[in-house]
């Protein structure tokens, strides 16, 4: 047997409290009201491109290709559900959990950790809510990360390795209108630190564009032996930081609570505290820089 390694976001969601419906419908017109709440959720995953794996009992598991299609779906799932009429005075309420990392494929079924995560995730998540990873949340693009609240470090279900964990919050209730709207608020202002050595410096007030690399007309200069000339770049826009890789050798970023990238060519938004590694790895760098962020 033959499995294929790719990466794939995975998701998970189930109907919680379908015991309720057991309880007051009796087994089969239970049964009926679950499976016409996951018929909706087929029916969103399709929309979004993506596709059931599998459905157990009360639980649909989906795939696809990009974290943000998954991220949209969840979205769109608990809007959706909480749409629906109640049955015998029974509310209907989802809880998700999905993750973007590599996975198994083998015969139109998926495993391996990344799809462990996800499982978890679900499993901690409370009746309508969306949980996802920080290695995920890393992943999405900027409209949909205002969205997100930091839910610090977890360890779902006795995982091994810590995953920070963030709520996807869903976009007609109270606290992501009012996330969405700090991105346009004139009354909060954004800061990124950098310190570098003993040096510590703030991201420039009227600056869209802070430096980095070795030469000397950098605004942040590094003396790393496989740091490039330029070797990256940090944007600001709005309320938010992004770190662009323009070098021979990669930037590093770990993020305090998540498994550090190398990023070629590319960029991410900066989160929380963490450090940065100009061609190396910054746990063997000799000058990595750390950043702060909130």
């Amino acid at each position: 047997m033959t499995l294929v390694s790719k990466e794939r976001a995975i998701l998970f969601a189930d109907v919680s409290g379908s015991m309720a419906f057991h309880e007051t419908l009796g087994d089969k017109l239970g049964w009926k009201a679950i499976k016409a709440c996951l018929g909706e959720l087929r029916e969103i995953v399709e929309k979004r491109e993506g596709q059931v794996v599998k459905v157990i009992g009360d639980e649909i598991m989906a795939v696809f290709d990009r974290p943000e299609a998954a991220s949209a779906a969840a979205r769109d799932m608990q809007l959706r559900v909480r749409a629906m009429e109640p049955v015998a005075g029974v509310k209907f309420e989802i809880r998700i959990g999905f993750h973007f990392g590599p996975v198994l494929e083998d015969k139109g079924d998926f495993l391996g950790e990344g799809v462990n995560t996800a499982a978890r995730l679900r499993s901690i998540a409370k009746g309508g809510q969306i949980l996802t990873s920080g290695i995920t949340a890393n992943k999405l693009s900027i409209t949909q990360r205002i969205y997100l609240r930091d839910q610090d470090t977890g360890n779902p279900q006795g995982k091994r390795d810590a995953v920070h964990v963030y709520e996807l919050l869903s976009d007609d209730t109270e606290d992501a209108t009012h996330v969405a709207g700090l991105a346009t608020s004139a009354n909060v202002k954004a800061f990124l630190t950098l310190a570098i050595g003993e040096r510590t410096v703030s991201f420039p007030e009227g600056k869209t564009v802070l430096t980095m690399g070795r030469e000397k007309d950098c605004d942040l200069i590094v003396t790393e032996r496989t740091a490039s000339r330029h070797h990256a770049r940090i944007e600001k826009s709005g309320l938010q930081f992004m770190l662009i890789d323009e070098s021979t050798n990669g930037t590093y970023l770990a993020v305090e609570g998540d498994r550090e990238v190398l990023l070629r060519k590319a960029r991410v938004l900066l989160r929380g505290r963490g450090k940065i590694g100009f061609g190396t790895s910054t746990s063997k760098a000799e000058q990595p820089v750390r950043f702060d962020c909130p």
